[in-house]
């Protein structure tokens, strides 16, 4: 694209360029000048500095300047950086960190990959990790961010930690629960659960020791990302995934369910079966609470087929329950010594509770045989319907 055309696009989105920053004087200018080259329509929040930064930025009377009293972090500065670009009707904001390491002239490849897309998408700067001068630190960090994330969303990234990025902001949430680098992670994955891609778009990076000051205290921040992403694991576990499959099972019929989201989803006949059999294991077993986020952490562990095997977990759901209760009474029976009318007894909690060296034995015989029994079944229909697929 020419520099018009860009320009022009950037008016007609409705973009802005959000500029947080936090004593970052020796390379602000530079990024301030360079991102002036596409668009005047820029807002720098001004996070608490006490270097030169507030005189640096008296010299663009024409750009939006956002100034907080007081340094509170990364995630904080964008927060207000959004709410301002949408009091002034910007409907896009592209972030370049003020450190130096970004290249303004990467902004066409933003507006760009913006034009290709049909609907809202938050694209993200896939930097080369690999090249000479990053730090190893950083290498590491990226892959082990984007592994959860993609365990969080299932969008596989190359590169989840840029701050270089375009974000949709009639599409990203209201309510933020971060206020430091964690943020730049809790955004991405929750807007990926309201169903908006999230992409990658190659662009340059430069890491000058002499020049770049980075703010991140790898064991404060890490631990901090590391809590957060524990508490998105379990979100999706218990919330994330169960709500896109009853949605997904909504918007289609029963026979079109069966044929996209089983016969063809990903994996083979033996693969899938083996989902099925790990679901109906775990939906048997007496781990009651924990059956989803057992029966998706060993998808994940296994490679196995997450849908797959939250379907088949659901054998124990409480129209159910009464009759797994029996049968794991029933076939723990003979290895202990107790009331044989057990069965006679109403079917509740409190008879598993009196009984409970019974019951687990059971439910061990039942989990086990029925889970083979419904993974050789589940492989035999499957060679049936697509013998090709093993």
């Amino acid at each position: 694209m020419t520099l018009p055309e860009v320009q022009n696009v950037i008016s007609e989105k409705k973009i802005c360029i959000l500029i947080p920053t936090y004593n970052n004087e020796k390379t602000l200018k530079r990024v301030i000048d360079g991102v002036l080259h596409y668009t005047g329509s820029i807002i720098a929040v001004n996070d608490g500095s006490t270097d030169s930064t507030s005189q640096i930025l008296t010299q663009y009377p024409h750009i939006v300047v956002i100034s907080l009293p007081e340094n509170k972090g990364k995630g904080n500065g964008l927060k207000t950086g959004f709410r301002k670009a949408k009091e002034l009707g910007y409907h896009y904001a592209i972030t370049i960190d003020s450190d130096g390491q970004h290249y303004p002239d990467d902004i066409p490849v933003f507006v760009e990959a913006l034009l290709k897309e049909d609907k809202d998408v938050l694209l993200i700067g896939n930097r080369n990790m690999s090249q000479d001068g990053i730090p190893k630190k950083s290498s590491f960090g990226n892959r082990f961010s984007n592994f959860w994330f993609w365990f969080e969303t299932g969008i596989k990234l190359e590169d989840t930690q840029s701050g270089y990025r375009l974000y949709p902001l009639l599409r990203i949430p209201k309510k933020y629960y971060t206020p430091k680098f964690e943020f730049e992670i809790e955004i991405i994955v929750r807007t990926a659960w309201r169903h908006v891609p999230v992409k990658n778009v190659p662009i340059k990076v430069l890491y000058d020791p002499a020049e770049r000051v980075s703010h991140f205290r790898p064991f404060k921040d890490f631990t901090r990302i590391s809590i957060l992403n524990t508490i998105l694991v379990v979100i999706t576990l218990l919330y994330i995934i169960p709500r896109n499959f009853v949605n997904n099972f909504k918007k289609k019929s029963f026979k079109r369910f069966l044929k996209e989201d089983v016969l063809e989803s990903d994996g083979s006949n033996r693969t899938k079966a083996f989902s099925i059999a790990l679901g109906v294991f775990i939906g048997l077993s007496p781990f009651w609470g924990f059956h989803t986020l057992l029966v998706i952490s060993l998808s994940v562990l296994f490679k196995l087929n997450k849908v797959l095997a939250f379907i088949a977990s659901n054998v124990s759901l409480p129209p159910f329950i009464p009759l797994v209760i029996a049968a794991s009474l029933f076939l723990g029976s003979p290895f202990v010594h107790g009331d044989s009318n057990i069965l006679s007894s109403e079917l509740d909690f409190q008879l598993i509770k009196n009984n409970l060296l019974q019951y687990v034995i059971g439910s061990a015989i039942l989990a086990t045989s029925m889970s083979a029994l419904c993974g050789i079944i589940t492989f035999i229909f499957l060679n049936k319907l697509n013998p090709e697929n093993n």
